[in-house]
Formats: structure tokens, sequence, C-alpha cells
């Protein structure tokens, strides 16, 4: 009776989602009351003319549509990958702020787009000026 349904690999655990909606949640009441002009959106494409890797969040300007933030979300098994991953990103779209969040270990990874060699491990996003760990329950 199933045998036309097509499966798709999805690395998404319900931890990555809810942590992404809680973060995403968060962002978006700053940006609704006016603490910052960035939206957050999860799963985006950086560049919209294109099909390109997408973040697991990033913070934009709607109006100018430039992306100020990357933000990666994953277990202690994905950091090197996603770290990776998110230098690449930054690098590529000239990106001045990314993060990865260890939600297995609680660690946020903080890096800048002129200096990507040091990891600040730091949650306190400067672009917004808060602490992303902020939003998280």
């Amino acid at each position: 009776m199933n045998d036309n349904i097509i499966y798709m690999g999805v690395n998404a655990p319900r931890v990555h989602q809810a942590i992404i909606g809680q973060l995403v949640t968060g962002l978006t009441n700053l940006y609704r009351d006016r603490k910052t002009t960035l939206m957050a959106y999860p799963e985006a494409m950086i560049d919209q003319s294109r099909t390109s890797p997408v973040p697991d969040i990033l913070l934009a300007d709607p109006e100018t549509e430039l992306t100020a933030v990357l933000i990666e979300i994953t277990h202690t098994q994905g950091v090197k990958k996603d770290t990776i991953k998110l230098k690449e990103l930054m690098t590529e779209y000239d990106v001045p702020e990314g993060f990865v969040y260890d939600y297995k270990l609680d660690l946020w990874h903080r890096y800048e787009l002129h200096n990507l060699d040091v990891d600040q491990s730091s949650a306190y996003c400067k672009t917004i000026g808060c602490s992303l760990s902020d939003f998280l329950f």
C-alpha cells in the first residue's frame, strides 16, 4: 500500500527544531519591538538570486536583504562540520558575525568575519546587542 512513498533523509531532530523555534521567536520579538532592524529567518537562502546552502537561522535587514548574522544549531559530533560550513558561508557571502551552538554541551562558539580563526566561546551577539542564550528555555 505504501510502495510508492518516497522517504527523504532529513537530519533535524526535534530538539534541534525546538532550539531554532525558540531563537527565531525571541529574535522576532526583538524585531517586532523595534529593538533591532534585523529579521530572523529559519532555513533561508542567504542569496535569494541563486540556490545556495542555508544556515539554520540568518538575521537580515528586510529592506536591504543584507545578512548580518548566521546561526548553526548542532550536537557535539556536528560542531566541526557545522563550524566549517559557517565559516565558508560567512566568507562567501561576507557575513560579519556567526555562531555555532552545541545543544548537547550548551556551548556557544562565536566568530567574526575579520578573524575567523578565533572561537570566542560566547553567545553574545554584537550585531543585535544581546546574548542569544537569553532566548533559550
